[in-house]
């Protein structure tokens, strides 16, 4: 007698409903995208006990008639797909035809269903697959469909769901992501009583986020939109300070389904590139559109992972999006105290002199001839005009308008002691021991840098004469209209010897110098490492670095690596090699420690290894250890050519390794902590 048979059908649909319906958050999203795809425009979503209870979907779609409703709850039945060839162009979320079967198959289901306006539907009963009841019953236009007892005749499975928190946490985390996906539609989520979600459907993605992540995360959120022939793409992605500890923020939808790509996970992260600091993710609702016969949904029984056809154009295509619309940005971190204030007109009346000469009252008039107020109107516990502006992200959030600041007047920039130090390192010495910087290839900047973006990239003399370019834009792009703008900051002082605090008419800024510093010199590294010309040396005293013989087995093979980024290094015998030239910008006396981490980055590389990223490594390398440490002190002097260089950089914003260089305290944010506004 042979031992293969064909099981029984009972035990096929439970190993089914094994593959598709793993948790309550399964039964969720099925029954949702299958509202979702008949059309509804309002899905309402009812659990008790995470969902293990009971589970009900109410819809406004399509509805079914009286055999559709009976056929709907069959193995492989669905509306979605006809021949083989529709499964290279898959535009709705569901197609496979066995999720009702196999939500059936462990629970107690109830639907009512109908596609008649006339207020008559029909109502079927299922237990463990088996049909129980069928008649006719009164029902509005769209479906109702209630799961109760998940689970119910398959105890193994139902011994290993979690907490009802942990359960619940699941399904509103997939009714995000779905509202996020279709902000067009209505979506409501209540569990034992209380509303989790509650979306309007009016189409404002911004809206969704919202709701969803808060109006203090809606607000700080930056809109993308690309399009090129194959792709286009649409969303919003937050700014760095927004960054989670991990990847569940980050939302993609490619032609309206909610997926999971590792790839697009790396663009999105790469597109952040130096913005964050390591393991930190960020916020970001992506929406992107294509033809449906280059990506195959079919793939997964849960349809959350796909492929693409194309996934490496798709992938640069994303990351450049994301990078352009970030460079865009002025990334400074605000500081804030509380809510934001309500914003009102501020009403000035004109003060008239009733003594002196007459043209004399400069007095009571600025520069720009401007009546001024009496000081004692600044210190009103009513007064508002110190509130920041409102963003144009609130017009969807919260109606607002903005209010003018009052000019602040600086005192003029001092020496101050200590002013005569050495300059900052990659600095220039003028003959009367001043300092000065590298100026632009084409002549001295026009104006101050940051008040309209930023100046053209500087060339910095190289040894020998040869100009280095440290930074270029991408190639068909507007420098400064590429550039994220820098605000003009006026330095007053050091906290601590590591914080430079300066100010402007927008509020108070606090500026690690480290940071910065590290920022200047990585983006100057990262020119110089680029540079195709001779950049070693060689040295008076060669290096020798001892490896493993595992290991001098792959620096070996990677010599040439080195080479590109100007370490010239060669076999010594054994296990050893001998260096005999670097660049002559390392850093004096980090030479060793510099290379031995290249030489450790290399082995760390099981693939092939990209010169691009071990230049860019090393020049993070040279950076940390040729910049200003914290607690140094630095005169005003320093402290502006600091700032100066720093707002001449691609992105002034963030260190190499993601931190954030500036903060900013708004001039609104000051006077509410001194109760100067209520």
């Amino acid at each position: 007698m042979g031992v293969i048979r064909v099981l029984d059908g009972h035990v096929a649909d439970l190993i089914a409903a094994g593959e598709v319906v793993e948790r309550p958050a399964s039964v969720v999203k099925e029954l949702v995208e299958n509202a979702v795809d008949a059309g509804a425009s309002r899905v309402d979503v009812t659990a008790e006990e995470g969902g293990l209870a009971s589970i009900r979907v109410t819809d406004n779609g399509c509805g079914m008639d009286r055999d559709d409703l009976r056929l709907a709850f069959a193995r492989h039945a669905t509306s979605k797909i006809r021949t083989d060839r529709d499964l290279f162009r898959i535009r709705t979320l569901g197609f496979r035809g066995e999720a009702l079967a196999s939500i059936a198959a462990v629970s107690r289901v109830t639907c009512v269903s109908t596609d008649r306006e006339d207020g008559l539907g029909w109502r079927i009963a299922i237990e463990g697959g088996a049909e129980t009841a069928f008649g006719e019953t009164a029902a509005p236009r769209g479906t109702d469909l209630v799961v109760r007892d998940l689970f119910y005749n398959t105890p193994a499975r139902l011994k290993y769901m979690k907490t009802v928190q942990t359960e619940m946490g699941h399904v509103s985390d997939y009714m995000y992501r779905l509202a996020l996906s279709r902000p067009d539609i209505a979506f409501s989520l209540r569990h034992n009583g209380h509303v989790l979600l509650k979306t309007t459907g009016n189409g404002d993605l911004l809206q969704v986020i919202a709701a969803i992540y808060g109006r203090t995360s809606a607000r700080q959120m930056v809109r993308v939109a690309a399009e090129n022939p194959d792709y286009a793409l649409d969303g919003w992605i937050g700014r760095p300070e927004l960054a989670r500890s991990g990847r569940q923020a980050m939302t993609v939808v490619v032609n309206g389904r909610y997926i999971r790509n590792a790839g697009l996970s790396r663009a999105i992260q790469q597109a952040y590139h130096t913005l964050l600091p390591v393991n930190r993710y960020p916020l970001c609702v992506l929406h992107i559109r294509m033809d449906p016969t280059l990506v195959d949904v079919n793939v997964h029984p849960a349809k959350l992972e796909v492929r693409f056809s194309k996934e490496r154009e798709l992938l640069e295509f994303v990351e450049e999006a994301l990078r352009k619309a970030l460079r865009e940005q002025t990334l400074i971190p605000e500081q804030r105290t509380g809510q934001r204030a309500v914003v009102r007109e501020r009403v000035v009346q004109e003060r008239m002199p009733l003594y002196g000469p007459v043209g004399g009252d400069a007095g009571a008039r600025d520069g720009a001839g401007v009546p001024r107020t009496d000081d004692r109107e600044a210190d009103r516990p009513d007064r508002t005009d110190a509130a920041e502006p409102s963003d144009p992200r609130d017009a969807a959030i919260r109606p607002g308008r903005p209010a003018e600041s009052p000019s602040v007047r600086f005192p003029q920039d001092r020496d101050a002691p200590g002013a005569d130090r050495a300059p900052l390192p990659g600095e220039e010495t003028a003959p009367s021991g001043s300092v000065r910087h590298p100026a632009p290839s084409g002549g001295a900047f026009a104006g101050k840098p940051g008040r309209t973006g930023k100046a053209p990239a500087a060339r910095t003399p190289a040894p020998g004469g040869q100009a280095v370019r440290l930074y270029e834009p991408p190639a068909g792009t507007d420098p400064a209209a590429a550039a994220p703008v820098f605000p003009e900051l006026h330095p007053i002082g050091q906290a601590h010897g590591t914080y430079i605090v300066a100010q402007n008419e927008e509020g108070l800024y606090l500026i690690d110098q480290h940071a910065a510093h590290e920022r200047i010199n990585y983006e100057r590294y990262l020119g110089l490492f680029g540079n195709p010309g001779e950049i070693g040396q060689e040295l008076l005293v060669p290096l020798t670095l001892e490896f493993t013989p595992a290991e001098a087995k792959i620096i070996e093979r990677r010599l040439s690596v080195l080479a590109q980024a100007g370490v010239r290094m060669e076999p010594f015998g054994g296990s050893s090699f001998i260096v005999r030239s670097c660049p002559h910008w390392f850093p004096k006396g980090e030479e060793r420690q510099i290379i031995e981490e290249m030489a450790a980055w290399l082995l760390a590389e099981q693939e092939s290894v990209d010169i691009a990223k071990l230049r860019e490594k090393s020049a993070i390398l040279c950076a940390c250890r040729h910049s200003r440490k914290a607690n140094d002190p630095l005169s005003l002097r320093e402290m502006k050519a600091l700032i100066d260089r720093l707002s001449a950089c691609q992105n002034p914003f963030t260190c190499p390794h993601g931190r954030p260089i500036i903060v900013r305290f708004t001039k609104y944010e000051l006077e509410k902590m001194f109760k100067r506004v209520m």
